[in-house]
């Protein structure tokens, strides 16, 4: 076995042999050219479609376009897909199988594809026996993508919308409160607005004592208001300011409420499409030269083993 290999009995063996060698690839050539063909191998056609993440919330240290990705490859696509197009009879999977989902999931991993690009796009290829079936589910994957988006945006700003109405019905009982104990105030002080009145009041209260009019009727009523504010009136500062306070809060969160409550009746995409998936005429799959090559390849150097061992024999 020490010449087995030796180079210049393989060229010599090569050079006897070489009509048989010519026969061999020749027949191989033939042989991988029919059985490549669409009636033993059947052809698969690929859709492709590039698009860019828009609108996106940054939810983590994930890019807009890795977020996509999530998304495109999540299971709940893929289950839609399943369904929107009768994979399970394309594929020649019974859903009765046990390991139904188990073999649907590896056959459309597969065949369906989406991948990030160098331009930070996504790309998401297609492979399928029908060509326009093929561009369709390119399609549907787009549509889908946009659909679970939109209602993750949408449970997202109810969420807030709820939260913000809820907060405001707080702070609209609290002002409701606030309301019946200042028209207390209001009517059983006199104080309507302290401090604008305060100052007015002293002043008018001085001017009675000063002037000796102290005992008139309407001295008697500013030192009577005069009174009540000093008795009500740090109390009536703190809800007046509580009452301003809580009017800045209510604006506050009725903006914040119609902002989300704007935001979750909005209808927008979240893929901008730079390039939509077409049907295409000319199959993706199998490549026949690759299939040919390889195949002659292989068995011209099957052939040559047989006949090296053959020489091998004889010479023994």
């Amino acid at each position: 076995m020490n010449n087995f290999f030796d180079n210049q009995r393989i060229l010599q063996v090569i050079w006897r042999r070489k009509f048989h060698f010519i026969v061999v690839g020749a027949i191989a050539v033939l042989l991988s050219a029919i059985f490549s063909g669409p009636k033993f191998i059947q052809p698969k056609f690929k859709s492709t479609a590039r698009i860019y993440p828009t609108n996106l919330w940054v939810l983590s240290e994930e890019s807009e376009t890795e977020q996509m990705l999530e998304i495109l490859n999540s299971r709940d696509i893929k289950l839609k897909m399943f369904d929107a197009f009768d994979l399970d009879q394309v594929y020649k999977i019974s859903r009765e199988d046990p390991h139904y989902l188990t073999y649907m999931f590896d056959i459309y991993n597969k065949n369906v594809k989406a991948g990030k690009t160098k331009f930070e796009s996504v790309e998401i290829s297609v492979m399928d026996h029908n060509p326009h079936r093929a561009s369709n589910m390119c399609d549907s994957i787009i549509r889908f993508y946009n659909k679970k988006v939109r209602n993750l945006h949408k449970a997202k700003d109810w969420e807030m919308v709820e939260i913000a109405r809820k907060n405001l019905g707080k702070k609209q009982a609290e002002l409701d409160t606030l309301v019946a104990e200042l028209d207390v105030v209001r009517k059983e002080f006199g104080i309507l607005d302290f401090n604008r009145q305060v100052e007015k009041v002293t002043e008018g209260y001085m001017n009675a004592l000063t002037s000796g009019r102290a005992s008139s009727p309407d001295a008697k009523k500013i030192q009577e208001l005069y009174n009540n504010m000093v008795v009500k009136g740090a109390e009536t500062r703190i809800m007046e300011a509580r009452f301003d306070n809580l009017i800045t809060q209510i604006d506050s969160l009725t903006n914040l409420q119609d902002l989300y409550l704007s935001e979750f009746e909005k209808d927008i995409t979240y893929a901008h499409v730079v390039e939509y998936p077409i049907p295409v005429d000319k199959k993706s799959y199998p490549v026949r030269w690759i299939i040919v090559v390889f195949s002659t390849i292989s068995a011209v150097f099957l052939a040559l083993l047989v006949f090296l061992v053959l020489d091998y024999r004889k010479n023994e």
